[in-house]
């Protein structure tokens, strides 16, 4: 991929893994959408970045979601690359009786995590196939590999879309669109907030390793540890699992 001179909608742009990716692909001299939910915080990364677009749109929502694919159709049919990013991740016990939230938190998670990066991606492809030269890069985790019993929701949604990136990626080997996974280990973000103690990796990090292996078409990229995780899973898959089980 060239590094320079594409548009770039980022969902979740404005904090944590999105924002240290806006500010990479900004500062290789590309124009940025950032999409979020918080004003604030859309506010303050284009306070940052005064060139970059930003939409507030909850994801979570179909109708939200269905709304910014036509929006960003209709405003920016040169949009390029797509980084489905937002997430959110409950941790929580299904054994919990008491427990009345349980469905409304499942329901959102797979909204965001899964349902609204499948539904922009089928939405924007019309204008991707567009370009010259086009990209979608899907964020899942290493969680999608081997998963931790106190997230299985999220869990769930990683492993759907890394299944999703590698199948779209089938559909699209033929065509100007690349699609990219970036699969990262523990990073230091507010969703991780008290978790992992000094396990977690720096955001800034993460971009500057992806960005090594999208610049030279490495489609999957394991991040960090998740480097070691895969080799793991391949040979002793148990202790791949029990290492994560745990958090």
């Amino acid at each position: 991929m060239k590094s320079a001179g594409h548009k770039v909608l980022i969902t979740g742009g404005a904090s944590g893994i999105g924002l240290a990716l806006t500010e990479q692909f900004v500062r290789e001299g590309n124009k940025v959408i950032v999409v979020g939910r918080d004003r604030n915080k859309l506010d303050a990364v284009r306070a940052q970045f005064p060139g970059i677009v930003v939409y507030v749109c909850d994801l979570r929502s179909t109708e939200e979601t269905e709304a910014l694919a036509a929006r960003l159709t209709a405003e920016h049919p040169d949009l390029s690359v797509l980084v489905n990013n937002a997430g959110m991740q409950y941790e929580e016990s299904f054994l919990d009786p008491r427990d009345d939230r349980i469905g409304e938190r499942i329901s959102e998670e797979i909204g965001l995590n899964l349902v609204s990066p499948i539904r922009l991606t089928a939405k924007l492809l019309p204008i991707l196939a567009l370009r010259a030269e086009a990209a979608i890069v899907n964020v899942s985790s290493g969680l999608a590999i081997s998963p931790k019993k106190s997230a299985p929701v999220y869990c769930a949604t990683k492993a759907g879309i890394h299944l999703f990136t590698q199948s779209i990626r089938y559909q699209l080997e033929s065509t100007n669109i690349r699609v990219f996974e970036i699969i990262p280990p523990l990073v230091d973000t507010e969703m991780t907030r008290g978790r992992g103690g000094r396990r977690k990796l720096p955001p800034g990090e993460l971009a500057r390793q992806f960005w090594r292996a999208y610049r030279r078409d490495r489609l999957e990229v394991p991040i960090g540890k998740v480097k070691l995780l895969k080799l793991m899973k391949r040979l002793v898959p148990s202790a791949a699992d029990a290492l994560l089980k745990n958090g």
